[in-house]
């Protein structure tokens, strides 16, 4: 036992290291997935409704959520039946912008809700593929840009960074409480590993795997971690408490909605996995290896970190990876509705993106091949989801750009909001698509094949 625990010893410090033209490719990743104006979803009343009831002093959303499917019924009250993380941070843009969303599925998207979705999404996105790209520079100098890029654009996470689901915020809070652990500052990591947990409930496994992580370095590393951990744990448990009657009830077994037979059985919805869905979740029309072959390629690096000897580091990311997979698989709907892809499992993603450092040092070709690949269907994805659920496929609506680019852009593409400035809705969505080939071939440094790994002490 005692040689165990010495081989799961953290490493060092993680010392931050700057990839080459980072400022560029977190311009270029901004334009290419955050300017898509996705269309309006029950998500968003979901959300912004319960934001705007806040702002007024209350939890009930009863005036606002009404034709919504996204909502509890508790106490003869209406609630959002989302965790209230992703409400809460919106707060700042819909107050400053006055902002009502009583109306929202009965319009177009405007510029004010595609604001309220880029503070409270877009940016976490860009927060996260900084990370990413910091973390996988600084484990492999010369992999950070092409592990950025790879990413923010190469993934599932690309078609969610504009849009009002909570994945994509938790996955980057998530992630920024493991860099903090990595970094040795326990109490800031505890706070945002309790930011995400606000923002999704199942995001309690992150906070479990990076306590044991925090423990390994010392009981006084974790009382910090946990002190870090109780505002926001606190805050999730009083809105339940208040909302719900207990601070240990969630929203999902009070769902008003179609799913509320799956929300009530197993864990938050969540059983044994089974074929069929492990069948979706990797290879159906929006599984993992449909759409981001990358993804193996960075599984791959996980594993040849861990005999670099960061195995403690290495050992969080595969388990956090692994259970969100595994729930995945066992969920009762695993891509959630009105989704291309099996979106529930997007927090695990940055974690994963790690093994990206050794995957471009080790196999440079096969991996930038592979995200290539993926780059162009997850491109397909973010410009056009609406098509994406229709006709079943990002690989068919690749095909259909193929024979008719001409007809596919005049009709297919979502909204832009560079169309706001002014160029016609086709000519945005190519500038949208030339922002992410751009930022890809500019994050593969040919002269840093080769470069021999940072040292990061065992």
């Amino acid at each position: 036992m005692r040689a165990l625990l010495e081989s799961l010893r953290p490493a060092a410090p993680l010392r931050w290291a700057r990839p080459r033209r980072e400022l560029a490719l977190l311009a270029l990743c901004a334009v290419a997935a955050l300017s898509v104006v996705n269309n309006i979803d029950v998500q968003d009343q979901s959300r912004w409704c319960l934001t705007d009831a806040v702002l007024h002093g209350r939890l009930t959303v009863d005036r606002c959520i009404s034709f919504s499917g996204d909502r509890s019924r508790y106490g003869g009250h209406l609630y959002s039946n989302k965790a209230p993380g992703m409400s809460l941070l919106a707060l700042p843009a819909v107050a400053a912008l006055d902002y009502s969303p009583s109306t929202v599925l009965h319009t177009q998207v405007g510029a004010k809700m595609w604001l309220v979705r880029l503070f409270a999404c877009g940016l976490p996105f860009l927060l996260a593929a900084f990370l990413v790209g910091r973390v996988c520079e600084s484990l492999r100098p010369g992999t950070g840009g092409p592990a950025l890029v790879t990413f923010a654009l190469a993934t599932p996470v690309a078609p969610f960074a504009a849009a009002g689901f909570d994945h994509v915020p938790t996955a980057a809070f998530a992630f920024a409480a493991f860099v903090l652990a990595w970094r040795r500052r326990p109490f800031a990591a505890g706070v945002a590993a309790g930011a995400a947990v606000l923002g999704e409930y199942e995001a309690v496994v992150v906070v479990l795997c990076l306590g044991l992580y925090a423990l390994l370095g010392g009981r006084r590393a974790l009382l910090r971690y946990v002190l870090g951990v109780l505002p926001g744990a606190a805050a999730l448990g009083a809105y339940d408490w208040a909302a719900f009657g207990r601070p240990w009830r969630t929203p999902l077994p009070y769902s008003d909605n179609e799913y509320r037979a799956v929300h009530r059985s197993g864990l938050l919805g969540v059983h044994l996995p089974n074929l069929h869905s492990v069948e979706l979740v990797f290879t159906g029309p929006g599984g993992l290896v449909t759409v981001s072959p990358v993804l193996a390629l960075a599984a791959y690096g996980l594993v040849r970190l861990w005999r670099r000897g960061l195995r403690a580091e290495a050992g969080v990311c595969a388990v956090v990876a692994a259970a969100f997979v595994v729930a995945e698989c066992g969920y009762g709907d695993p891509y959630g509705g009105y989704s291309p892809v099996p979106r529930y499992l997007i927090p695990a993603i940055p974690f994963l993106a790690v093994g990206l450092a050794e995957a471009f040092a080790r196999l440079r070709a096969a991996t930038a091949l592979a995200a290539a690949v993926s780059l162009v269907a997850t491109t397909a994805l973010t410009i056009s989801w609406s098509v994406y659920v229709a006709d079943g496929g990002a690989w068919n609506d690749v095909a259909r750009f193929a024979s008719d680019a001409q007809e596919w852009l005049s009709a297919y593409p979502s909204p832009n909001a560079l169309a706001w400035l002014g160029l016609a809705q086709p000519v945005a969505a190519i500038a949208a698509m030339l922002a992410g080939a751009a930022a890809f071939v500019f994050s593969l440094d040919l002269g840093a094949r080769g470069a021999a790994p940072r040292a990061v002490p065992a």
